[in-house]
């Protein structure tokens, strides 16, 4: 039996890795999407600078493992046996807990992920306790848990979700109203001041919230502490001189500086504090296993008394974290994947929306546009002008959603704020002794200056309120889940803890390969070569060649939708035909975003060129026909075979698989042609769709003699009208949209396309940190 904690304590070592690279990939987001988002340092230079913080950060982490060992619950009160298994099963849940955030791309809280994990675990352990003793009542609960520290993290989360966001807001205004979005030359003249104020701000918290608890902090305690004005003016002073001297001789923009600096004092604040949440459970497992190794007491006798005292962390093992936080920044890709929800609702232009809007984020919307109207009323004109001139963009070229996704998200303006903001308010809650969250925080602030700068205007708003309800939602999920999780998991465990630790370890790493899998299949799904791309021409003959792959992708995906449902139904198929409903979905999906970038197609031609715009216009409509045909066939389909209804008669089949044959080798000619750009072929397919639009009629004739003859069920006959009828509205849209190619298409004209210099233009700062107008990309 005693062997079994060994293993325990070499499955928490195991653990403890796993747990950083999910914890790694989820936190981030949040020192990384300042930088990431404003495009001001290459990627590489930005990866290279966190790298830097997050080691630094983790090798001089120390003392800083006590919420593992007695800040949640009292562990004189439990035996070593019991908390073998509260450790245990608190780095199961939190690292399942923690990876299914990462594959929904949600940005969550890896203190509070820990924290509940721990307070889940030791409350059903206590209850155990409770109800197995003959002298213990549950109002004695109290004597286990640390009540008072569970309730201060509690509400400080709640406190920082809305401080943070407000502050960021705030500041974010004063400080576009004052620069404006057109800031170069204000930079110039006054980014000496602004570089001052923000990297005094960051080093400060690097002080007092990244290396506070580490070996070097001791020694500076004493100048510190009780100086901190001091050290501010002074900092103030040095880093405005500074920060003159740097514009003058690079003749760049501080704010590359103050991003860079920023970006460090987050990476090694991370480490350094949130390193507990991954490595302080197996450190306190192994400093319990020692203890207990060596008294000769029974496990289920010795009491954990001995976690009371303060226990630093190995300097070799921290180091070993050090280095896996880095490797793991640089190859996760659902780090990645987090980091896009948050640039995303942030993103200045208008993008792809990652969340669909629901009935609070409505409600919000137009609850704070009634405010924003009656503000308006009061405010004087003059003094609103004033205003919106600070907020007026620079004219550019109108970005299309594809495109905005690789220009910046938004400017270095709002990503120092975003830094600076963040710093001073953790240092601060960390001066007052508050618990909070950095994930919290820097999301907040990030939404709050998001909206400042109007980046929530009526296109968007409602798109990205939903997005901040779904992360905030998700946030008070991570700590009911972990509660819960815990508890159940602590309570199998407890049961048969020979049986079930095993049992519960090859479950973790099953689910574990499964979201990986997932994600990577969802990842590969989403660079589908079939996606449907929009069109940048400038001219007829343009769309029509930068289209042909469109109409190409379409037709093979729609040739194989209409076939898996005709086999789906003959077949009664109800699984395949649930797949070809989602597959139509996901085509109706991307048609409905190729017409949602006609306003950017149009803005962005010459007015020699509106003949494009019509025949744009008119070929997706005859596309979205054509999905809206193949949407109500698979629909039907799958309807008629899930509510168990009648099979369709052999000569229904018979017939509807002459039809599916009839036009599939129509699409795959049509494919042919486009895929070769063979335009010329448009006429001979047309003659046959005629043909093949007669098949269909001679179809539906027969099946109305059948009725007056034979047929004995309402059903099928409805359905099998449905499916010819809706056939021939597909023929007919595939028609008229091979007439617009065929009277459209003139082979001795040149495709013009739109110049690649604007669009350049716009996205000047991706990855070019070396450029000296790196400080005028809007």
């Amino acid at each position: 039996m005693d062997n079994i904690y060994l293993y325990m304590l070499i499955a928490l070592t195991i653990l403890a890795v796993a747990d950083i690279v999910v914890g790694v990939s989820n936190d981030a987001i949040n020192f990384l999407n300042s930088a990431i988002g404003s495009k001001a340092l290459s990627l590489r230079t930005i990866m290279i600078v966190a790298s830097l913080g997050i080691f630094i950060g983790a090798v001089y982490s120390s003392g800083l493992m006590e919420v593992a060992r007695k800040g949640i619950f009292v562990p004189a009160q439990f035996s070593f046996h019991e908390i073998m298994l509260i450790f245990m099963t608190v780095m199961i849940t939190d690292i399942l807990l923690l990876d299914f955030f990462n594959t929904l791309g949600l940005p969550t809280s890896t203190t509070v992920s820990i924290v509940f994990n721990l307070l889940g675990a030791a409350v059903i352990m206590a209850v155990i306790k409770v109800g197995a003793s003959d002298t213990e009542t549950f109002a004695d609960l109290g004597t286990y848990i640390n009540t008072k520290k569970a309730i201060e993290i509690i509400s400080g989360i709640l406190l920082s979700v809305v401080i943070a966001f407000s502050v960021g807001a705030v500041v974010q205004w004063f400080s576009r109203l004052i620069f404006t979005f057109h800031y170069t030359e204000k930079i110039k003249n006054f980014g000496a001041l602004f570089g001052g104020v923000a990297l005094t701000a960051i080093l400060y918290f690097i002080f007092m919230k990244g290396l506070k608890g580490t070996p070097y902090y001791s020694d500076m305690k004493g100048m510190i502490e009780g100086n901190e004005i001091y050290i501010i003016l002074g900092g103030f002073v040095i880093f405005t001189l500074l920060s003159f001297v740097f514009q003058k001789i690079t003749k760049k923009s501080i704010l590359l500086v103050v991003i860079a600096v920023g970006t460090f004092g987050l990476a090694l604040a991370f480490s350094g504090n949130d390193l507990v949440n991954f490595i302080g459970v197996p450190m306190a497992a192994y400093h319990s296993f020692e203890a207990w190794s060596g008294s000769g007491i029974p496990a289920t006798e010795f009491t954990m008394g001995v976690l009371d005292k303060k226990m630093p962390a190995e300097p070799f093992l921290l180091f070993i974290a050090g280095g896996i936080m880095v490797v793991t920044l640089w190859f996760s890709k659902k780090a990645k994947t987090v980091a896009e929800t948050e640039i995303s609702l942030s993103r200045q232009s208008e993008t792809h929306e990652k969340f669909k809007p629901n009935m609070l984020s409505r409600s919000i919307v137009k609850g704070t546009t009634l405010m924003s109207n009656a503000l308006t009323a009061i405010i004087p004109k003059s003094t609103q002008e004033k205003v919106n001139a600070s907020f007026k963009k620079p004219d550019s070229t109108v970005l299309t959603k594809d495109q905005s996704i690789d220009a910046p998200a938004f400017d270095m303006i709002r990503a120092s704020v975003n830094l600076m903001v963040a710093g001073v308010l953790i240092s601060i809650a960390t001066a007052m002794k508050l618990p909070l969250s950095t994930t919290y925080v820097t999301f907040m602030v990030a939404m709050g200056t998001s909206l400042a700068d109007r980046a929530w205007g009526a296109e968007s708003a409602v798109y990205r309120v939903a997005g901040v309800l779904n992360v905030i939602g998700g946030w008070f999920l991570t700590a009911l889940g972990a509660f819960t999780g815990a508890g159940i998991v602590v309570f199998l465990i407890n049961w048969h803890p020979a049986v079930m630790t095993p049992i519960l370890l090859l479950l973790t790493v099953i689910l574990l390969v499964r979201n990986y899998l997932s994600h990577k299949k969802k990842s590969t799904l989403a660079k589908n070569e079939d996606s449907l791309k929009s069109a940048e021409s400038s001219s007829v003959q343009g769309v029509i060649h930068e289209s042909a792959d469109n109409i190409a992708n379409v037709v093979k995906r729609g040739n194989k939708i209409y076939s898996n449902a005709i086999t789906g139904l003959a077949k009664q198929d109800l699984s395949s035909l649930k797949k070809n409903q989602k597959q139509i979905d996901k085509l109706s999906l991307e048609v409905d975003n190729l017409r949602d970038n006609i306003f950017y197609f149009i803005k962005n031609l010459d007015e020699s060129s509106i003949g494009a715009s019509n025949f744009y216009i008119n070929i997706l409509g005859y596309l979205q026909d054509m999905t809206q045909s193949l949407e109500y066939i698979s629909k039907v389909s799958h309807k008629h075979v899930n509510n168990n209804h009648k099979k369709l008669k052999f000569n229904q089949i018979k017939e509807l698989k002459e039809v599916n044959e009839a036009i599939e080798q129509l699409f795959i000619d049509t494919k042919a042609a486009f895929d070769s750009r063979s335009f010329e072929q448009i006429g001979n397919i047309l003659t046959r769709e005629e043909n093949v639009v007669s098949i269909v009629s001679d179809k539906i004739q027969k099946q109305v003699e059948r009725t007056r003859k034979e047929e004995s069920s309402p059903k099928n006959t409805t359905l099998y009208f449905s499916l010819l009828l809706e056939t021939k509205d597909l023929l007919k849209a595939t028609m008229n949209l091979l007439e617009e190619y065929h009277d459209a298409h003139d082979g001795t004209v040149e495709p013009a396309t739109i110049s690649e210099d604007s669009i350049i233009a716009t996205e000047s700062n991706d990855d070019n940190d070396d450029n000296d107008d790196n400080d005028e990309q809007e």
